[in-house]
């Protein structure tokens, strides 16, 4: 049967424009290039459930679903062990706190000791430092997003005294260990899956934690008081096999690189508001304020600050110290 013409010049339309639009459309998850992650926490932990799905999120959409990235917790590699195997290509990706691999660098961990701040910290210069300093070790630094303005703060078995912690063990990963010590307590290294049934227990009488994420580890349960001032900042980094980062197309590193800018710039507010509605919850649970004495309340920022520049320089020297003077000379730290 002979089509018409007019008939004839619409199929043609037609394909071209149902071309035009296949070629606009996003790539099917199907063809997308998957990355391997490795996270040290669990899917339902805060820290990850609130940055980690979102980041994929971001990268899907800024590399116009031509990248994707598979999860894999610590139930496949144990926290305190993963950067080993990211470094080496293993996996792709890593969703950690720098505190986790502090035995091979300090200077990602001093990142918690510069004030809060993702814009002045690229303007300052003190991603692109941390970043080189990573890449000597074989990766790449995409993200370092914060889990609020503040960070941290004590949960206790018993209320305070003035002795402080004095005699009190209490978890802490290395970066708040000189500041335990100052206040008298003993720190106690110990990977936060085992936490609540050392103070279920009673081997640990406390553990120093985030603003977020107690709620959902059970705290309350075990550790019925939370002190007083809080301190600090917490951020976690998100970091890429090295190779494998060179390995991707330019348009797939800038979409990885923007996705990590914009969760810096959207995890900030979105913490905050996280941190209040934990409160409530612990204070909901029965979990009662406790205070540091005000002696003690003043120095904590400086303690932890310094603190952590400590542990920091201890480990990684040189490197740690010119982080610390770049921070210092922007206003960031003490």
């Amino acid at each position: 049967m002979k089509m018409h013409k007019s008939n004839k010049i619409r199929a043609v339309i037609g394909a071209a424009v149902a071309s035009v639009l296949t070629a606009m459309a996003p790539v099917d998850n199907a063809s997308a290039e998957t990355l391997s992650m490795l996270s040290g926490y669990a899917p339902t932990f805060a820290w990850y459930r609130e940055i980690g799905p979102r980041f994929i999120e971001l990268v899907k959409e800024e590399s116009k679903g031509d990248l994707d990235i598979r999860y894999n917790g610590p139930d496949t590699v144990p926290t305190f062990e993963q950067f080993q195997p990211v470094q080496s290509g293993v996996f792709d990706v890593l969703f950690t706190h720098p505190a986790y691999h502090s035995g091979t660098t300090s200077v990602g961990l001093a990142i918690d000791a510069i004030a809060v701040d993702p814009v002045k910290r690229r303007e300052a210069g003190v991603f692109d430092y941390i970043d080189k300093h990573y890449q000597k070790r074989g990766m790449k630094l995409i993200s370092a997003p914060s889990t609020g303005t503040k960070g941290f703060r004590f949960y206790l078995r018993e209320p305070l005294k003035d002795d402080a912690l004095k005699g009190r063990k209490i978890r802490g990963t290395v970066s708040y260990h000189p500041m335990i010590k100052a206040l008298g307590g003993a720190p106690v290294n110990m990977p936060v899956s085992e936490v609540y049934t050392a103070l279920q227990r009673g081997t640990m009488d406390g553990a120093a934690w985030g603003l977020t994420g107690a709620s959902d580890l059970k705290f309350y349960e075990v550790a019925k008081y939370m002190a007083d001032p809080v301190f600090g900042q917490v951020g976690v980094m998100i970091m890429m096999n090295l190779e494998r980062w060179n390995a991707l197309k330019p348009a797939q590193q800038k979409a990885m690189l923007e996705a990590g800018r914009k969760i810096e710039l959207e995890s900030l507010a979105h913490f905050d508001k996280l941190q209040a509605e934990e409160y409530k919850t612990l204070i909901g649970h029965g979990v009662q304020i406790t205070k540091f004495s005000d002696a003690d309340a003043k120095r904590l920022e400086a303690l932890w600050s310094n603190g952590v520049w400590e542990v920091a320089e201890q480990v990684s020297g040189d490197d740690a110290r010119g982080l610390h003077n770049l921070a210092r000379k922007a206003g960031m730290t003490e």
